[in-house]
């Protein structure tokens, strides 16, 4: 395990693992309230990098990257599968 000291690496080095095979690769949020820590986690068993924090303002860094999840896990690694759903359901909506 890896423990990445920049949060801009972080966050580089697990959206590049993300795309590199989005079916294995998992994310993980740990909090300690007793230590207040967060500990976040990206794997896909062959790799794992890991960012520690104890600061309150990595929150909203921790907010940004869960977006960035989300979005590549709906549009897909390269950002078209989304777009191609929302082309096929043309029409099928509610007149106005």
């Amino acid at each position: 395990m890896v423990y990445v000291d920049s949060w801009d690496e972080f966050v580089e080095r697990s959206v590049q693992l993300f795309r590199a095979d989005p079916n294995a690769t998992r994310y993980v949020m740990k909090y300690r309230h007793c230590e207040g820590k967060l500990v976040l986690k990206v794997t896909d068993d062959r790799e794992c990098l890991k960012f520690k924090t104890d600061q309150a303002q990595d929150g909203k860094k921790m907010e940004k990257l869960n977006n960035i999840f989300f979005a590549l896990m709906t549009r897909g690694p390269d950002g078209k599968e989304q777009a191609e759903q929302q082309q096929s359901k043309k029409g099928r909506g509610r007149r106005q």
